[in-house]
């Protein structure tokens, strides 16, 4: 939670936006863990008036809107059904922090309502609920901006420029990888939902399945029902990292390996996985574990990026780091400059998002970035449920001679809902 010390300097601290004459409606569907995040940096910012929230589960719904009364005045009113928001008031900017297999829906009944969005990484659950969702922008001409933060982090920003000034030279491959720490874990019983949570309206247009603890709040990434994983959660950041490198737009090639050799809970998501995507000229490789992080590696996340000149690595809390290949010239770094809580740049991606609606431009993190980036994800998760590489025609967006992963580019939804048009 936002110290309210902190949040009344951050608010003192912007006069001129607190001063313009007129605040966004601004509505949060998914009061949870991130979209809180969020909507207390769009508080901060002193442009929104929140109006609406909106979530299934009144016991996460019932704190948010408390906190927002206490922090910045605001009344908002309570929905769970995020189609009544949208109808009754009519929100000039919502913020989408659901779950993963919601945002699709979520988002485009947004922007088709009028509403500018900021919607969380990634984008969809499935490459075609992409699409559809950059169609829908475009259609509904609405700014949306996605949460892929690093973009916007100083130290990130610095460090893309380092790289495509050629400081590294000629590079030929990259790795990018997520370690964390865990064990084999434990089985936890399926239970009743708690009491006031609408289970069956969670799932949503996922499969049902019974409510379990360990999946609702937050370990839905886990899960692949709702979720793709640790490359479909982490994997985003990084593989947006590399398109913003590149001046390719997307791999022709991607092969991943993986499985579930340590994890003995509940979870179904590999907690192994490679992945390797093929570019014109470099390859990417993909590495996360979900346990044995350790202190024989320097680091446990980010992007190498191997070049003639020597290695650099963008990282998270340990900013970036240039290793010369000539061992007479000095290592160059730069730290981060995060926010809390959770050591992110929200606040600037914000700014940039209240930017772009009022300039009519498109945003640091515009859907279309973001969309690619996603499908990167998801590609090295299609190849591994198939247990083949594929190749990617990123122009038609379609996986080559390969009939039946092509139909993992989507999904059915649960009745009554419908996937979304591209």
């Amino acid at each position: 939670m936002m110290n309210r010390r902190a949040f009344v300097a951050a608010a003192g601290a912007m006069p001129l936006l607190a001063q313009r004459a007129k605040k966004y409606s601004t509505a949060l569907i998914g009061t949870g863990w991130w979209g809180m995040n969020i909507l207390r940096c769009a508080m901060e910012a002193g442009e929104s008036t929140v109006t609406g929230m909106c979530d299934v589960d009144p016991n996460q719904l019932d704190k948010a809107v408390d906190e927002v009364t206490k922090l910045s005045g605001d009344k908002p009113r309570k929905y769970k059904d995020y189609r009544e928001l949208l109808a009754k008031e009519k929100p000039e900017i919502v913020i989408v922090g659901t779950p993963d297999h919601w945002h699709a829906l979520a988002m485009i009944a947004a922007v088709q309502s009028g509403a500018h969005v900021y919607v969380e990484k990634p984008i969809g659950h499935t490459i075609l609920e992409g699409r559809a969702m950059l169609n829908a922008a475009r259609a509904a001409d609405r700014v949306v901006q996605v949460g892929t933060h690093r973009r916007v982090s100083p130290h990130n920003i610095s460090g893309m420029a380092f790289l495509k000034s050629g400081n590294v030279g000629k590079i030929g491959m990259v790795r990018a990888f997520v370690h964390n720490a865990g064990g084999p874990g434990e089985k936890t019983p399926d239970s009743d939902p708690p009491p006031g949570l609408d289970w069956n309206q969670w799932c949503g247009p996922a499969p049902f399945r019974p409510y379990n603890k360990t999946i609702h709040p937050r370990g839905f990434r886990q899960y692949l029902d709702y979720a793709n994983g640790t490359l479909g959660d982490w994997g985003i950041h990084w593989m947006d990292q590399i398109l913003w490198w590149t001046e390719e737009k997307y791999p022709k090639t991607v092969y991943s390996t993986g499985g579930r050799f340590i994890k003995r809970d509940n979870t179904d998501a590999p907690d192994t996985q490679i992945a390797t995507f093929g570019f014109e000229d470099f390859n990417v490789v993909w590495e996360h574990r979900t346990y044995a992080a350790n202190n024989a590696e320097k680091t446990n996340i980010g992007c190498y990026f191997y070049g003639t000149e020597g290695t650099f690595h963008m990282g998270w809390l340990d900013g970036w780091t240039f290793y010369p290949a000539d061992k007479k010239k000095p290592v160059v770094h730069e730290d981060p400059k995060l926010n809390q809580p959770d050591s992110q740049n929200i606040r600037e991606l914000w700014a940039d998002f209240l930017a772009a609606i009022q300039a009519k431009r498109r945003p640091a993190c515009d859907i279309e970035i973001a969309h690619r980036s996603t499908n990167m994800s998801l590609l090295g998760m299609i190849s591994l449920r198939t247990g083949r590489s594929i190749r990617w025609d990123g122009a038609k967006e379609q996986i080559v001679g390969d009939a039946e992963a092509n139909k993992l580019l989507r999904r059915d939804y649960r009745a009554p809902w419908k996937y979304p048009s591209a």
